[in-house]
């Protein structure tokens, strides 16, 4: 079975520490950690400011054995300035972190080229390879979108974060990863959903936001997504789904375990 983690997204709720642990009590290999604030309008737990915290993450993995697979999510926009992310890498770095999730969410594409290339280069420092998301409602949409974006960057470590629910909502098909590197792939977001897609922008983001769907329990073709990937990829669930909120982050982290291993064989 590949290596699963459990994604911030998955159970946003939970603060870092309380991720860890129903990681380990899911018997989940890695975590993903919100370290970063989408938007203005998200709140996060601070945790690259708090060395504290950040110790007590650390002895946390270190007494279950949990693993931290990558920090998120760096919405590349107008606005943004590359050095006042350096905290939040060094931190991912310090808990090691191997992966910094981002999306391109600024219409002016030589902008985001440059702060992608940026934040590439500021990733490098520490370790990380920086994985491109597309997401249907942002300016980096479509698969096409996402490659040419890496692909122009010509940075050594800049990656494609591929998400199961945003490749087919793109319109996506499973023919289309042909033309994908495998080198570029290094592991995936993985949730269910209908088959067909909501029609407005804003339905598309509470669906991808709060109303996916764990794999198995939706119409999406998952097993010939992932076999036309390289095998044995990592895949981070994210999954946040109405069936499982309000109940403890342990339980949630149990259940979406025996939904994957059902997945899975």
């Amino acid at each position: 079975m590949p290596k699963l983690s459990l994604h911030h997204l998955t159970m946003l709720d939970a603060h870092p520490l309380q991720l860890v642990d129903a990681a380990y009590a899911g018997g989940f290999d890695y975590y993903g950690l919100r370290m970063v604030a989408p938007t203005a309008a998200d709140t996060i737990v601070d945790v690259a400011h708090n060395p504290a915290l950040i110790r007590e993450l650390r002895a946390r993995m270190d007494a279950t054995g949990v693993r931290l697979l990558d920090i998120e999510a760096i919405w590349l926009q107008s606005e943004t300035c590359i050095e006042s992310l350096l905290p939040a890498m060094e931190a991912g770095h310090r808990l090691g972190a191997r992966h910094v999730l981002t999306v391109g969410y600024d219409e002016d594409r030589a902008r985001l080229l440059d702060n992608f290339c940026a934040l590439c280069e500021a990733a490098a420092q520490f370790d990380m390879t920086v994985g491109l998301e597309m997401i249907t409602y942002c300016a980096i949409g479509t698969l096409d979108d996402a490659l040419a974006t890496v692909r122009a960057s010509a940075q050594p470590n800049a990656r494609l974060l591929l998400d199961a629910l945003q490749f087919f909502r793109s319109g996506a098909k499973v023919s289309d990863l042909d033309r994908v590197a495998p080198t570029l792939i290094e592991y995936v977001q993985i949730c269910d959903a209908p088959l067909a897609a909501p029609i407005s922008v804003e339905e598309r983001r509470v669906e991808a936001r709060t109303a996916r769907l764990l794999p198995n329990d939706g119409e999406l073709p998952l097993r010939s997504f992932l076999a036309a990937l390289p095998r044995n990829l990592t895949l981070a669930v994210e999954a946040p789904t109405l069936a499982l909120r309000g109940l403890p982050f342990d339980e949630q982290a149990g259940i979406i375990m025996t939904k994957m291993k059902h997945f899975l064989v």
